[in-house]
């Protein structure tokens, strides 16, 4: 799928854009384990790793960005300093803000995680003081998202603002029916009651390009271009609220220049927006107070980002990607790509799309992050660790993977690199507004992939296998010692989410498997982040997702 859509009736996709959508490759299924589910561990607190001011992984992202992309800095990709990963007083790691953040417990009954971010979100709305700027994919907020979005704009209110408001959905084709902004609206004001005159409301649903499946697919919360709330999670009570199997997510919060970057790129989305509205065109308007569509509501009412008040010391790249029908190409970029690696298995159908992906020099000017995301695995010394939704994509009609992506996998493997991947269930799989968090039927569509672009790279299967059987940890994603929630249902898994070495990482919502999307997210290098990262999410992961791993070099399970 090109993203989840919810599965709740009036959601779901039709016709012909679902058809062509639905279709994945059959592989065979996955070996059942036998192997009992690893004891749970207590919880610590190490030492985080010293820091010093060197920045290997960033170096490396902003250099490949300056070739690729070097027209679109500043207003789709920019490197910061003075920043802060945006964390309460007396919990540092608290800038991560995951869902549903209940590790262990199939019941999930305490959701911890949930409730700190809807708590994050009213309170960065509540200082809002001239903006506040919402990118999510459609459908729009509502449940305690709204709630929590509701409130915290009464409280600008309430100290005396008159906060500009924009939300920006992207809907994918035919969904837009059911995502209308002036619904949203109205239902905004109702909510705020008196406090709805003093606040400017613009809302908008937008789809770039139909036939390519492009639409915005950021989630950003900007408050008056200084505090930002950005990753993966969807503001939809259906799927991460009012339900038994809650998705688990991620978002990181953050204050300084580099929430400036996200307000940059989401003018860049409004002013395709404000010169694309219409009854039946690509986007679709509504406004309170009379106010017309703003293309540059950041760049109007909020400093630039050179003039953002430092707030930390953290180095920090912002990136997205326009996707398909804002811009064709990059004007500024002399970036000429090698040719990509031949591979046989990235059509798995008679219906595919132009790849742009794996073939298209254009493509890439105009999305820096899947180059960024490549370099900063590229930059990876000893491990890596992946927790996606999915690697592979929705084929067809898109191609299946990113073969640089797989390639660059391989290569680490091949090296000694440790690389752990963590993706949703299968047991998820679904077509898009399905319901599915989960594209691939077997863990082994993954590892199949690897050993191929392995055997392609040493021309030997065995060296293939043994590089993956030494270096390789791979496993369905699991939240409890359980197999499933305590309801039944598998436990579905949205991260976008890379961490390299122990030292840098990002948090956003772009996939790394072929989606032609609007994303954006954060790249940061820091030890003492990363050792938070690791400790408050990628270890618990792993303690319970080890247990259904078909490949887990440290226990010697090969079963590719």
């Amino acid at each position: 799928m090109l993203d989840h859509q919810p599965r709740r009736s009036g959601r779901r996709l039709a016709g012909s854009a679902l058809a062509l959508v639905a279709a994945v490759c059959a592989l065979p299924a996955a070996p059942a384990l036998a192997a009992p589910a690893p004891a749970p561990v207590q919880a610590q607190d190490p030492a985080p790793a010293a820091q010093t001011d060197a920045t290997p992984h960033l170096d490396a992202v902003e250099q490949t960005l300056r070739q690729v992309s070097p027209g679109l800095e500043g207003t789709v990709w920019q490197r910061t300093a003075g920043n802060r990963l945006d964390a309460p007083a007396g919990d540092p790691g608290g800038w991560l803000l995951q869902t549903p953040g209940c590790w262990g417990d199939p019941s999930c009954a305490e959701r911890t995680g949930t409730r700190r971010l809807l708590d994050k979100m009213r309170e960065n709305i509540s200082r809002a003081t001239r903006t506040v700027d919402i990118s999510t994919l459609a459908p729009f907020p509502d449940g305690a998202f709204q709630d929590a979005i509701v409130a915290g704009l009464k409280a600008s209110v309430a100290a005396g603002n008159t906060p500009h408001v924009r939300i920006l959905a992207g809907a994918a084709p035919l969904l837009n029916i059911t995502a209308l902004p002036s619904k949203y609206r109205d239902d905004l004001t109702a909510k705020l009651g008196d406090a709805a005159g003093s606040v400017t409301v613009e809302v908008a649903s937008m789809t770039t390009a139909k036939t390519a499946f492009s639409w915005n697919h950021s989630k950003l919360l900007v408050v008056d271009g200084q505090s930002v709330i950005a990753g993966g999670i969807n503001n939809w009570k259906a799927d991460y609220l009012d339900t038994a199997h809650p998705v688990a997510d991620v978002d990181l919060a953050l204050t300084g220049p580099a929430a400036a970057s996200a307000g940059a790129y989401l003018d860049t989305l409004w002013d395709w927006t404000c010169r694309n509205t219409g009854t039946f065109s690509a986007a679709w308007f509504a406004s309170t107070n009379g106010a017309a569509c703003t293309p540059d509501l950041e760049q109007r009412l909020n400093p630039p980002t050179d003039q953002v008040p430092a707030t930390g010391d953290l180095p920090v790249i912002a990136v997205g990607g326009l996707g398909v029908g804002i811009s064709g190409a990059d004007p500024a970029s002399a970036y000429r790509p090698d040719p990509v690696p031949s591979a046989t298995d990235t059509k798995c159908g008679p219906i595919g799309l132009h790849d742009n992906t794996n073939g298209d020099r254009d493509y890439s000017t105009v999305n820096p992050e899947e180059s960024a995301l490549r370099a900063l695995i590229a930059s990876a010394n000893s491990r890596i660790d992946i927790s996606q939704q999915d690697v592979t994509g929705t084929c067809p009609p898109m191609p299946r993977y990113d073969v640089r992506l797989f390639d660059l996998l391989a290569a680490k493997l091949a090296d000694g690199v440790k690389v752990r991947i963590v993706v949703s269930d299968p047991g998820n799989r679904g077509a898009v507004g399905s319901g599915g968090y989960s594209q691939i039927k077997s863990l082994n569509e993954i590892s199949d992939t690897l050993a191929a672009r392995l055997t392609a790279r040493l021309g030997d299967p065995a060296q293939a296998r043994t590089a993956m059987c030494r270096n390789l940890q791979l496993a369905p994603f699991r939240a409890a010692p359980t197999s499933t929630w305590a309801d039944g249902h598998p436990y579905a898994l949205h991260h976008k989410l890379v961490s390299v070495d122990g030292s840098a990482f990002f948090i956003g919502s772009k996939n790394l498997y072929p989606a032609w999307l609007q994303d954006f997210g954060y790249l940061v290098e820091n030890r003492t982040a990363a050792t938070q990262l690791n400790d408050q999410l990628l270890a618990p992961q792993w303690q319970y997702s080890q247990a259904a791993a078909t490949y887990d070099y440290s226990r010697g399970l090969c079963q590719g």
